[in-house]
């Protein structure tokens, strides 16, 4: 059986950005939501490593039980930074007078 070949037409195309406008904020919300997802999957394995884990290992566990919220928290909202690069409104090396 002959496998056929996909034209050229029905690949991807790619897309260029001509702009410097910020992602969507759905995007945004969606990538902080997996991160801090993930950050809480990672406390429940510590959670449960400090159950499983025998005592100098457990310590260790738990801190990062303790702790990891706090973390979670602060990269989960570092998303959309509104800091933008500054304008130059004039030449800072100035006219001399003549």
């Amino acid at each position: 059986m002959m496998q056929r070949k996909k034209p050229e037409s029905a690949t991807a195309p790619v897309v260029h950005s001509i702009t410097n406008a910020q992602e969507g904020l759905t995007v945004d919300q969606s990538t902080r939501q997996r991160r801090y997802f993930i950050s809480m999957m990672v406390r429940t394995t510590c959670f449960i490593l400090t159950v499983l884990l025998p005592s100098p290992y457990r310590w260790f566990a738990l801190a990062g039980a303790t702790f990891l919220p706090y973390i979670a928290v602060i990269f989960a909202n570092a998303g959309r930074e509104t800091i933008k690069s500054p304008t130059v409104f004039f030449n800072s090396a100035g006219k001399e007078l003549q």
